[in-house]
């Protein structure tokens, strides 16, 4: 065999962005059109192992306890595909995938799927990348997921270049990341949404007269959102202690301290629709957290 390790477990978080990215440039690449700025979240985690195994004709992927849907399968397969061209093999996989939440709900389940994924294929495949290579990987398969490769308040760029080397993630090192949490409202009993941020992100660049003054604005929104996170104590002084945020899905999201977080999540239980509340702190890096082989 050509790789070091068989089998690969890897857990990773997935994370909410506080200014979002909306959209991709043309080409497969998956880059996109503009950068963004999210925070990753402990209480929202995915955990996928990945085993090489040359008996295999095909590449399986189980998902919550169930066979994957074609388009499941097939962006998997995508991913395990740049994999294997790196390390230089043609094994198939078995995939399995489990999020400890709802999963195509608004709450970011691919970028935690696909972070876990890559850093759990990579590993199986015995490469031995670095976290910006990841966070490039992971970026194929979800551009969400090249943030969740790292953990707490993580800046994607989107990079200039045509082959996608400056497209990528990095932690801020913020020192707020150790007291902030969010709160979060579950509404619709956190059932998957209809249509996939890929496909309603393409959608929107190609209908919508607002997406290219949105697009020019977002460098503006991001330099203020990062001058914003060295204004919280200040804000709190002056007695904000929550600020709600927006991202896909129908859910609210409520950025907050540890010290209120209890007193926000109580509130939002009383509003009538909400089906689950949901407290979390700032979760870490994407990691390999078990490394096997077949029994």
């Amino acid at each position: 065999m050509v790789w070091q390790v068989s089998i690969t477990t890897a857990r990773a978080c997935a994370n909410i962005a506080l200014v979002k990215y909306w959209g991709k440039r043309p080409g497969p690449l998956n880059l996109p059109a503009a950068g963004s700025l999210s925070l990753t979240l402990d209480a929202l985690v995915t955990t996928t192992q990945v085993a090489f195994d040359p008996a295999l004709a095909a590449d399986e992927l189980v998902l919550d306890g169930r066979a994957a849907r074609p388009a499941e399968l097939a962006r998997t397969v995508e991913l395990l595909d740049l994999v294997r061209a790196e390390a230089g093999f043609a094994a198939r996989a078995r995939v399995v995938s489990r999020n400890e939440f709802p999963t195509a709900s608004g709450l970011a389940s691919s970028a935690s799927g696909f972070a876990a994924l890559a850093v759990a294929a990579a590993d199986a495949a015995g490469l031995a990348l670095a976290p910006r290579a990841l966070s490039i990987l992971a970026r194929r398969g979800s551009g969400s997921a090249a943030r969740s490769v790292f953990g707490g308040f993580v800046r994607m760029h989107a990079g200039r270049a045509g082959d996608g080397s400056d497209a990528f993630a990095e932690p801020l090192g913020s020192p707020l990341t150790d007291r902030v949490r969010m709160v979060i409202a579950i509404l619709g009993g956190g059932a998957p949404k209809a249509h996939g941020s890929r496909s309603a992100m393409t959608h929107t660049a190609e209908t919508s007269p607002l997406y290219r003054a949105w697009i020019e604005l977002v460098p503006r929104d991001l330099a203020v959102a990062e001058a914003a996170l060295a204004e919280v104590r200040a804000l709190r002084a002056a007695g904000r202690a929550a600020w709600a945020t927006i991202d896909a899905g129908p859910h609210v999201k409520v950025l907050t301290t540890a010290g209120d977080a209890a007193a926000v999540a109580a509130a939002l239980r009383t509003v009538a629709g909400v089906g689950d509340v949901m407290v979390s702190a700032a979760g870490g890096p994407a990691a390999v957290v078990e490394r096997g082989r077949p029994a």
